[in-house]
């Protein structure tokens, strides 16, 4: 059986996704935690007033604003890649 798996430090990401991760991983995660907070009151805010439809639609930003809170949260924990890491460690 052949295995697919990829190995630390295998692939290496490439310098727009570390860039990225590199100006991310400075705002705080409290920043998405109140991101998506701030998306359910506004959505149950326009849910009270009767607009169903821009509720939904902001109140769907929640999950994302969490994603990308334990993603910046894992970058931060974890860095981007194995291979920077090993080049760090030498």
């Amino acid at each position: 059986m052949v295995d697919y798996r990829v190995s630390p430090g295998q692939v290496q990401e490439d310098q727009i996704t570390a860039s990225i991760e590199k100006h991310t991983s400075q705002i705080p995660s409290s920043v998405y935690l109140a991101a998506a907070l701030g998306a359910i009151a506004i959505s149950a805010g326009f849910h009270l007033a009767k607009k169903e439809h821009p509720a939904l639609f902001v109140g769907q930003w929640a999950a994302p604003f969490l994603l990308l809170g334990i993603y910046n949260k894992l970058v931060k924990q974890h860095g981007s890649d194995a291979t920077s890491r090993t080049q760090l460690a030498e």
